[in-house]
């Protein structure tokens, strides 16, 4: 195929990702607007149009183009071979995927997102690897978008090429209130396994748990046998519950066989704590569902920790992450 006719393009899986089973196990990008029917049946994009305003006599001029130019783009501009950007609110991966069928309409798998486009889903990779404005512009607020101003960062994602992994000023947008919290747990997962890998990261995460009422010992330098950190509330650690902490900084998934060593470890009256950077596979997780003494904190629940905890934080972390308080209006609607 020609490289300069390959078009990349976003989507998300409806506003609270809800699509994200359907997208990546049925191979799969489908947008919703059930109500349209099927959309093939509109030509060009006056039809669109019409059949927008038919359907939602009560969307306003604006978003009636909105839609119309979302559907159309989707039916007939999407083409095969073309590159497809689909950033999971799921697992916090942005999965990347060639688009390998024509438009479709099918109601079986999901009635509620029933416009189909086939996909094969080539690269997921966590969303530390790209930088904050590759990230913002994927958080567009429309379901499906042309990807324009970063698609050569994402294009040499998956030739495997190498891009600057820091925020330039050309990355520093305006940002709407919705994308605020979204772009701060970005700065805060990039910052950390930047500036924490391996040992300080153990530390960091000893510091957050005595922000959060425990006593830390944290393991030295170089072999550690699968324990990086021991947390417990008394002053000499001898009474329970003992908690067994083991941390990685990467940003890739732990599997079933990483939990299952830390378990092991964990005696009669303890507690094991598995925190990452990353995420945890589906049989990791199933694995510590059915231990009541087992706990994992993935990155984006540690992020949630963070903020939490942020403001008792000692300079040299705040430093570290730089965060301020804003506020912003609440959301209502009209």
């Amino acid at each position: 195929m020609s490289e300069r006719d390959v078009v990349m393009w976003g989507i998300h899986a409806g506003r609270t990702g809800d699509a994200d089973n359907l997208f990546l196990k049925k191979n799969v990008i489908a947008l919703g607007w059930r109500e349209m029917g099927d959309l093939g049946r509109n030509k060009d994009r006056e039809e669109f149009k019409k059949a927008v305003a038919e359907t939602y006599p009560d969307a306003k001029p604006g978003a009636i183009a909105n839609f119309a130019g979302q559907l159309y783009r989707f039916i007939y501009e999407l083409k095969k071979d073309d590159l497809v950007i689909y950033p999971s609110k799921r697992d916090r991966e942005v999965h990347i995927g060639i688009v390998t069928g024509e438009y479709k309409y099918d109601t079986k798998h999901e009635e509620d997102y029933p416009n189909h486009r086939d996909v094969k889903w080539i690269k997921s990779l966590p969303r530390t690897a790209f930088t904050q404005g590759a990230l913002y512009e994927i958080g567009s607020a429309m379901s499906f978008f042309q990807v324009k101003n970063y698609a050569d960062e994402f294009k040499s994602k998956v030739e495997n090429k190498m891009v600057p992994d820091v925020v330039s000023k050309e990355e520093e947008v305006e940002l709407v209130p919705e994308d605020i919290e979204e772009a701060a747990r970005d700065f805060i997962l990039k910052r950390l396994s930047q500036e924490l890998k391996g040992h300080p990261f153990a530390d960091f995460v000893a510091h957050l748990l005595g922000k959060m009422g425990y006593r830390t010992r944290v393991s030295p330098e170089g072999p550690d046998g699968g324990i990086d950190i021991i947390a417990h509330k008394d002053e000499l650690g001898f009474e329970p519950p003992i908690i067994k902490v083991q941390v990685k900084s990467t940003s890739g998934s732990i599997g079933d066989p990483e939990v299952s060593s830390l378990y092991g470890k964990v005696g009669q009256n303890e507690f094991g704590l598995f925190v990452t950077l990353g995420s945890f596979s589906n049989q990791s997780k199933s694995f510590a569902k059915s231990k009541s003494n087992l706990r994992l904190i993935d990155g984006n629940e540690l992020v949630s920790l963070i903020l939490e905890h942020y403001e008792s934080f000692d300079s040299g972390y705040k430093g570290l992450i730089p965060l301020k308080k804003v506020y912003i209006p609440e959301t209502f609607e009209e």
